[in-house]
């Protein structure tokens, strides 16, 4: 699971989800005013870095690989929206707005509720493309097809008019092929053996979408100069039910010398597990210790991941089998996280935080709060203790916003054991836990779509209640160091309580209660945007940018 995860507008009242399987249609809505600002809520950055001591071979394998991801981006257009040349001729000339489409692959806004800003253009469907747009709850209750709820079938019409499944690797058949063949050819230019099986592996599992094999591999990725993410992954764009997978890639360039400085936090996970604060059959499960911390730069986003808010660290794979036998890598975003610490984060701690607490507001305590965001993760329970099967499939369309709350809240947890321990000694922990709470003001602004927005308001609104921090009368925020403490020991408990129980209507219920932006809030955010900060970034990049 990606923080797409932290990762990054205008707030919306997110009282009212697109998850809510059992919401009316809505009526089609107005169309975003304004729309020559639209596209400068985001601030753009030259995705580079440096490849010199890249080998000949591992250069040519970069170029495969940018054709291999920008077919998983064409693949995404279709799961999001439909037909991206059909939406850019409806748009006409106006550069803003097709700007904007491009970044949101759609006409919808992400960040914004997904608030449409094309004429003519309703609400987005809860289920993009993956369904189709009138699937009734009747019609899928009653579709008797044990594939449907595989991450890897789309749900389409048959000549009669009725549901059936098609797996991925026939819907996108041409692209499919061309892609794993694309992959195949990369792996005879890979410098790393591990690295070259995993693509081969990768190759065989867009064939048959079965990406198991594929998986485990990748957790033998060490000794490699490049990576590449690339398949469909995640389920935040199937909001109806959190099921379907959409198709991305990263391509990414190891930082040798930072992976070294993190890789020893990685062998104190199955301790940290023991240490959660719940009751015994709530931790029970021992996340595998094969945990691969690393540093990298990216060069390449496409698809899913490119969408709306970017993504600044991975934790990978999702499958619980291999998180359970393995655990799982996890891959910070260095290049990424910098910039959006530079061009969000600090900018708004220097409108939103007291003069004192700016000392706190540091690159490396936002680097080490989002790398053990992605420890968390791996940890906590997968499976529920009530029989109810996997806690992803318990809670359904609920399950990303509260698993993203648990690894913001469970990886702040982690730092502070870990500096008890006198094993992490980078920062101070105030540090820390001042650049988190300026990190829920930057994320809140993603709005009632994603699952790190409302994941936000769940953590303000709890550690508000818990008096954790305070606001002046000019609006301006400190924390409460011990409150802070407490406040975040005891929502990680209560949220990982939730998850072992599994109770669906329960937690959609504790979530609602906390997820409202209320007025006090607003007026803050809405000072954040007055001032023209971005709420996100987009990238110059690819294959002209990095091998030019």
């Amino acid at each position: 699971m990606k923080i797409k995860h932290l990762a990054i507008i205008v707030a919306v009242a997110l009282a009212a989800t697109a998850c809510d399987n059992n919401k009316k249609p809505e009526q089609p809505q107005e169309p975003v005013q304004q729309q020559t600002q639209l596209s400068d809520k985001y601030a753009e950055y030259t995705l580079t870095t440096d490849i010199s001591h890249l080998s000949d071979n591992e250069k040519e394998m970069l170029s495969l690989l940018f054709e291999a991801a920008d077919i998983m981006d064409g693949l995404f257009w279709r799961e999001n929206y439909g037909d991206k040349n059909e939406l850019m001729t409806r748009i006409g000339d106006n550069a803003d707005i097709k700007k904007l489409a491009t970044i949101a692959y759609g006409p919808w806004d992400g960040l914004d509720g997904n608030k449409p800003f094309v004429e003519g253009i309703g609400p987005k469907p809860a289920g993009a493309q993956f369904y189709p747009i009138d699937m009734t709850e009747e019609e899928w209750n009653a579709f008797d097809d044990p594939n449907k709820t595989s991450q890897y079938t789309m749900i389409v019409r048959d000549e009669n008019g009725n549901l059936k499944c098609m797996w991925y690797h026939d819907y996108f058949e041409q692209e499919i092929k061309k892609a794993a063949s694309l992959l195949d050819d990369a792996s005879e230019l890979a410098g790393d053996e591990e690295f070259a099986e995993y693509l081969r592996l990768r190759a065989k599992a867009l064939r048959t979408d079965d990406y198991f094999e594929s998986d485990m591999q990748w957790m033998d990725v060490r000794n490699n100069n490049v990576d590449l993410v690339i398949g469909p992954i995640e389920n935040y764009t199937d909001a109806r039910y959190g099921i379907k997978a959409s198709h991305e890639a990263f391509i990414l360039i190891k930082d040798q010398e930072w992976t070294k400085q993190l890789a020893r936090y990685a062998a104190f996970v199955p301790e940290l597990q023991k240490q959660l604060p719940v009751p015994a059959e709530y931790k029970k499960e021992v996340p595998g210790s094969d945990v691969d911390l690393a540093a990298y730069d990216a060069v390449y986003y496409a698809g899913d991941c490119n969408a709306n808010s970017k993504t600044i660290a991975i934790n990978l794979p999702n499958d619980e089998r291999v998180q359970l036998q393995r655990g799982t890598r996890k891959l910070q975003l260095k290049n990424s996280m910098q910039a959006k610490f530079d061009k969000i984060l600090e900018p708004i701690a220097r409108e939103l935080m007291t003069p004192e607490s700016m000392e706190h507001i540091k690159f490396d305590a936002f680097f080490a709060n989002v790398m053990f965001h992605e420890t968390a993760h791996g940890m906590g329970i997968k499976n529920t203790i009530t029989g109810k099967g996997t806690v992803r499939e318990a809670l359904g369309n609920q399950y990303n916003a509260i698993e993203e709350a648990k690894a913001d809240v469970l990886g702040l947890y982690l730092v502070t054991k870990l500096a008890e321990m006198g094993v992490y000694t980078n920062t101070d922990l105030e540090d820390n836990y001042t650049t988190f709470l300026v990190g829920i003001f930057r994320s809140v602004r993603f709005g009632a779509a994603s699952a790190h927005g409302k994941a936000n308001m769940i953590e303000f609104n709890y550690m508000q209640q818990e008096g954790a921090f305070t606001r002046n009368e000019n609006g301006q925020y400190a924390i409460d160091f011990e409150k802070m403490k407490v406040a975040v020991e005891r929502l990680a408990g209560d949220i990982l309580i939730i998850q072992g129980n599994g109770n669906y209507n329960a937690t959609k219920a504790w979530m609602e209660e906390r997820m409202l932006i209320k007025p006090e809030l607003q007026v803050d955010l809405d000072r954040v945007n007055e001032a023209g900060i971005p709420v996100d970034i987009y990238y110059n990049m690819g294959p002209q940018v990095l091998l030019k």
